[in-house]
């Protein structure tokens, strides 16, 4: 490894480490050369700036991941089968579970990432996200679609997302969960077993009827006055 490369490696770690602790809002770049041990110029040298070492960090993982799940997506869009939820999460199973071949603990390291990328509202990763891999997020909202016929689109949009708050708090508990299971349960469970209670949960959620709400305004009680 050159020494580029090497200086480079360094910053991603350290940053990856300090992005996935306490976000990328929470996360100067101060920080991130103290605990790399390199100078400011390194970084400026090497991503240019903030928001694109946070774009770095992430492509990391999404190299690997998002050609995995577009070739899975591709099966089961030309499969002749019905396409259920179940189906449709479980293809994330492997894939992200590869991701520890990345990087110690990068299964749970990623979507802590993938998490953040939501709560510290960085409105770069959306540009980012749909210009890399825009073809593999379409594939998903197809399959989705497919899956829950009678889903209108914006239930969709909401359960997905309500998804994802779900796997963020998971992730970021994930120790603490497992301690529990452990002490309480007697059960000792990894990331994989996680991740494989997790999905059921939320392929029920994901797939529930949708419910009929009527907006207040259109409840609301009759006065004294407007009943006579």
């Amino acid at each position: 490894m050159s020494a580029n490369q090497s200086t480079q490696q360094k910053i991603l770690d350290a940053a990856q480490s300090l992005f996935a602790e306490t976000g990328f809002n929470g996360t100067s770049l101060r920080q991130i050369t103290s605990l790399a041990e390199v100078n400011l110029a390194a970084v400026n040298y090497h991503f240019g700036s903030k928001k694109e070492l946070i774009q770095a960090v992430l492509q990391r993982y999404l190299v690997k991941l998002m050609p995995r799940l577009e070739q899975e997506f591709s099966v089961l869009l030309t499969s002749k089968s019905p396409v259920s939820i179940d189906k449709v999460l479980s293809v994330f199973v492997q894939p992200l579970l590869e991701l520890n071949n990345i990087y110690p603990h990068g299964t749970q390291i990623f979507l802590q990432l993938l998490g953040r990328s939501y709560t510290d509202v960085q409105g770069h990763l959306r540009w980012f996200f749909n210009q890399q891999y825009g073809h593999v997020l379409s594939q998903l909202t197809k399959l989705m679609q497919q899956a829950c016929p009678d889903l209108p689109a914006s239930q969709l949009f909401w359960r997905l997302h309500f998804s994802l708050g779900t796997i963020v708090f998971t992730m970021a508990s994930n120790e603490a969960l497992t301690e529990i299971a452990e002490a309480d349960f007697k059960e000792k469970i990894d990331i994989e077993g996680v991740i494989l209670r997790l999905l059921p949960y939320l392929s029920a959620a994901i797939a529930a009827p949708n419910p009929i709400v009527t907006p207040k305004s259109q409840t609301l009680p009759i006065t004294a006055s407007e009943g006579r």
